[in-house]
């Protein structure tokens, strides 16, 4: 991205924050960090001007002069103690505000409109590890932008007040050229400015492999890091398949990217290392060798030469602002290249151009109707072509067919989460909701607050959440509603599934998806589940997928779908309940 796009990009970033509904309290943090900066550089530049003083009355054996002097260093370096860390104090402030602020802006777009989950159909391993773009990205770029911006500005600040000293300082000297005589004013600024010039130069040829390199180090760790949460997630199948040779393998693959990354990393840095601690070094007797002609002339004294020498070394500093900051400024366009295009996916995804409207019909109340839908698959094959249906509340339809014929995603289509889809959905006026997948979402909490997942509309005792579950067969968890563990990997996926129908009989839509909600659970159970749900929410139109026969009889009507886009909805089918 070119240097003009990141600036651009980064503007994108943070301009939201300050110009938002915390402005105020942004821009009162922002100011007062830098007036701070200015005292900061207001207290150097009179311990420079000490430093004159003090080299004088050491030089003139002055010894009333020397306690005076210490003095008023010691009074000096207070107010820059008190400054500094009422400063650094200011500023991470308004540093955790920033990425409060943004994180909860990027955590709501990342969810709103279900865009989580069409990143992953939509741009795949484009966008990869959104964890880490909100988590890790965020904090990045709030640090790096705070100090490289601060930090720009003192020196900034800094090089024009010393400046001023050096100049002052620096006299005039004149350059013989076969009998021409060419004044110079202010060779000591000109001298800082040629030898900062040249080491920027050569630390920006060296180190711009950087920027494209810390990018790629960041996504490699987020995949190696994402490979072993894997491990973690999938224990129980790995340990059952003895896949921990090729687990390793695969851990190690990702592992392997971060290392040949890295090497081309230190390999750059070392570079710049020498580069950048050699000019470093280079400069404590540069800016004495282009004093001392005049210290040598008695155009100076030994506490000008000094205070020359520490105010050279300040102006050389700010002038190497991009040298000393070149990794950081690396790092700082890798975080601002991935969040931009983070941004740019969401919208990507969230522009949705395709035929297929899901709409509220408000003259209807009890019919959902489906016109002409097609269902696709991501590389354009039609799964379902034109269906046309008409459910009403209390029917029971069984979607049936063979595997990979579209009937977890034709559920996925009419709940408005699949992008390949068009056609019209009108749901009626009122409408509850509820789509239950074949392994349920289980969060890490209280399993008071499982249950009742992601809330409910009314509230809930506990004797009638004990009821619940001793009704779906889980008694042995009635004791448990208070303990917080990762449910996920504590329950088995039959106990999962019935979790899933507690939800459900609390929650008592009136319009009910499942999705093989019942393929962990053997006969009678099912039957158990299913009969309840027939006598509990009689006026609920359930709409099921499913393999097995046995949920044939808890169905009125059967949609059978041949994977070839055909359909064929059987009404009046053997139903016992």
């Amino acid at each position: 991205m070119r240097r003009g796009v990141v600036l651009r990009s980064a503007w994108r970033i943070a301009r939201a924050y300050w110009f938002s509904e915390e402005k105020w309290s942004a821009w009162l943090l922002l100011l007062t960090v830098i007036a701070f900066n200015l005292g900061l550089v207001y207290i150097t530049v009179q311990i420079n001007v000490w430093h004159s003083y003090f080299y004088q009355v050491i030089q003139d054996y002055n010894y009333p002069g020397f306690l005076d002097a210490v003095i008023q260093f010691a009074i000096l370096a207070a107010i820059f103690i008190a400054v500094r860390g009422i400063q650094i104090y200011v500023r991470m402030l308004l540093h955790i505000n920033w990425r409060r602020w943004l994180t909860d802006k990027y955590l709501s777009e990342w969810l709103r409109k279900k865009t989580y989950y069409r990143l992953q159909l939509m741009v795949g391993d484009a966008a990869d590890n959104p964890d880490q773009r909100i988590s890790e990205d965020i904090e990045l770029f709030v640090a790096l932008t705070l100090r490289l911006s601060l930090d720009l500005l003192q020196d900034v600040v800094t090089v024009s007040s010393f400046v001023v000293i050096l100049w002052n300082l620096s006299g005039v000297i004149y350059l013989d050229f076969n009998g021409f005589t060419l004044p110079i004013y202010g060779y000591l600024v000109w001298a800082a400015f040629l030898y900062a010039g040249v080491g920027t130069y050569l630390t920006v040829k060296v180190g711009r492999p950087l920027v494209r390199l810390e990018y790629d180090q960041q996504r490699y760790e987020a995949d190696f890091r994402y490979s072993l949460i894997r491990v973690r997630d999938n224990a129980e199948s790995i340990a059952l398949y003895s896949g921990e040779t090729q687990e390793k393998a695969n851990c190690f693959r990702h592992f392997y990217n971060i290392i040949s990354n890295y090497r081309q990393i230190i390999n750059i840095r070392r570079n710049l290392m020498w580069l950048t601690t050699g000019y470093s070094q280079v400069s404590v007797i540069f800016s004495i060798l282009v004093a001392s002609p005049r210290y040598f002339y008695s155009q100076i004294h030994l506490g000008q030469m000094f205070q020359i020498i520490d105010a050279y070394n300040h102006v050389q500093v700010g002038f190497s602002f991009i040298i000393d900051s070149f990794t950081r400024l690396a790092q700082w366009r890798a975080v601002v290249n991935r969040l931009n295009n983070f941004i740019l996916f969401m919208e990507t995804v969230r522009a949705d151009n395709s035929s297929y409207q899901r709409m509220i019909d408000k003259h209807n109340i009890n019919e959902l109707a489906v016109d002409t839908v097609n269902v696709f698959r991501p590389d354009g094959y039609n799964l379902v072509k034109d269906i046309t249906l008409n459910i009403k509340q209390g029917e029971r339809i069984l979607v049936a067919g063979p595997s990979g014929c579209g009937k977890s995603t034709l559920l996925r289509a009419l709940a408005g989460l699949w992008p390949y889809t068009s056609g019209l959905v009108n749901i009626p006026r009122n409408a509850d909701m509820l789509f239950v997948p074949q392994r349920t979402y289980m969060p890490i909490d209280e399993l008071r607050k499982v249950l009742i997942y992601p809330g409910l509309k009314r509230a809930v005792s506990d004797a009638e959440l004990i009821e619940m579950l001793k009704t779906c067969r889980l008694q042995h968890l009635t004791n448990k509603l208070d303990e917080c563990l990762d449910w996920g990997q504590a329950l088995s996926l039959g106990e999962q599934q019935r979790i899933a129908f507690v939800r459900t009989f609390l929650t008592q839509p009136n319009w009910l998806f499942l999705d093989e909600a019942t393929s962990a659970l053997d006969e009678t159970t099912e039957e158990m589940l299913y009969s309840l749900l027939i006598k509990l929410l009689p006026k609920a139109a359930i709409i099921s997928v499913g393999h097995r026969n046995t949920l044939v009889k808890y169905h009125v009507n059967k949609l059978r779908l041949d994977g070839n886009g055909g359909w064929q909805l059987e009404k009046h089918i053997d139903s016992r309940f």
